[in-house]
């Protein structure tokens, strides 16, 4: 009978034990999975570039996401040309906004200096992670990498320290190569829009791995209306499989919150560009694609990268665009898609339109080689498409939802003649 009691016991035992090692293992995989503990909770502060000192709501917004009044802000310089007085501008000027920001001596171009073995200094990578926020500046984003990442593809403590100041709810800001970082893909030696275009782009030259703050899904460009340069965006995204595209313009920053909230403020907007639906023709021996939605946000616009909801700035809520009584009545035609803010002005003209398309064109120099190949760009608006205006600030601006975009190749007769 003792015999009998003895195994019971042990067996309950043995139960219990694996029990508990299921609800360990179940509880440990809840937590690594749970989506309402996200791996990211900080903020991204991406930049466009060429942003100015007086500039005060990005950079008030910089120092209020990193802890406000006297927060502490790493400055790293590393994809500078002259990364002493790039750091030391960026430091000031924080400081005149009211941070505490210090500049981390880490650049492959700072002499007399080994970068790496500053990047995987432990006493540099507490200062780091004790910082309330992370500045990288613009110049080579090439640089940047190189200085944080080691040979071997793994984090350097600097890196790391960046990382826990994000995962602990710090803002991660940078601005033209330092926002070109912030996605796993970043432009790296990028050649022109237009020969993007024509030729494509290919590992480890035009094209190399970023730091990845805003995740997998999401490709970042910088510069991005002010040069022309939503269509290079295409065929990156095509090539690593990316489904959104966020391009920044310069003077311009997007907050994004839990790699889903996007929020722009400063100078101008930011071109959203969504493949999801898009296709191309595999039997043209030359690039194309249809079916793209691309949407202008405007500064005050925040949209949500996962339930695509728009929500525009207060002026505009009430300046939605009535398709039946549009401003623009003339037909317009566009030579040079590429230009300066060429794209957002066709879309801002076509969505308060009584035209349902417009037509557009990108070529290069005439006598440069490959010069008759082309493409042509046509815009129409869906029933998806959505227009928000407003007079606010003395001339229309506008936001722009959802325009269809077709890129098609195309050949000009060369060499160019003229009428005699």
């Amino acid at each position: 009978m003792n015999n009998l009691l003895l195994f019971f016991l042990r067996q309950c035992k043995r139960i219990s034990i694996v029990f508990f090692i299921f609800t360990f293992g179940m509880a440990h995989a809840q937590t690594r999975l749970d989506p309402a503990k996200p791996e990211a909770a900080g903020t991204l502060m991406i930049i466009g570039g060429a942003l100015r000192t007086d500039n005060a709501v990005v950079w008030e917004k910089i120092v209020a996401l990193s802890g406000g009044k006297g927060a502490k802000i790493a400055v790293i310089p590393a994809a500078a040309a002259n990364p002493e007085n790039a750091g030391k501008n960026i430091a000031d000027t924080l400081n005149r906004y009211g941070a505490s920001a210090f500049v981390v001596p880490l650049s492959v171009r700072l002499q007399g200096s080994d970068y790496q073995k500053v990047a995987n200094d432990p006493v540099v990578a507490s200062q780091i992670r004790a910082a309330g926020g992370v500045y990288f500046s613009g110049g080579d984003q090439g640089r940047i990498t190189q200085a944080l990442v080691k040979p071997d593809g793994t984090k350097s403590a600097a890196l790391q320290a960046i990382w826990d100041v994000y995962h602990r709810g710090g803002v991660i800001a940078g601005s033209s190569a330092g926002a070109a970082i912030m996605s796993s893909t970043m432009f790296y030696d990028a050649k022109a829009v237009l020969p993007t275009l024509q030729f494509g782009v290919n590992e480890g030259k035009e094209i190399a791995p970023g730091l990845g703050f805003i995740g997998d899904q999401v490709f970042v460009d910088q510069h991005l209306i002010i040069r022309g340069r939503f269509a290079r965006m295409i065929p990156l995204m095509l090539k690593k499989n990316y489904k959104l595209g966020l391009g920044i313009d310069e003077n311009t920053a997007m907050i994004v919150r839990g790699r889903a909230d996007v929020e722009i403020l400063g100078y101008k907007g930011a071109i959203l560009m969504d493949l999801s639906e898009a296709i191309s023709e595999a039997q043209l021996n030359a690039f194309n694609i249809s079916n793209v939605k691309i949407s202008y946000l405007d500064r005050g616009d925040r949209y949500n990268l996962q339930t695509k909801v728009l929500i525009t700035s207060k002026e505009k809520q009430k300046g939605v665009v009535d398709p039946a009584n549009p401003y623009n009545t003339e037909k317009k035609f566009y030579p040079d898609i590429l230009g300066n803010t060429t794209v957002v002005d066709l879309m801002q003209d076509l969505i308060d339109n009584k035209q349902l398309q417009t037509k557009a064109l990108a070529f290069g120099d005439p006598e440069a080689p490959n010069a008759e190949a082309g493409f042509e760009f046509t815009f129409s608006k869906t029933a998806e498409s959505k227009g928000y205006f407003s007079s606010a600030l003395g001339s229309d601006a506008y936001t722009v939802i959802n325009i269809r975009m077709d890129i098609r190749p195309i050949v000009m007769q060369t060499p160019l003649y003229r009428y005699k």
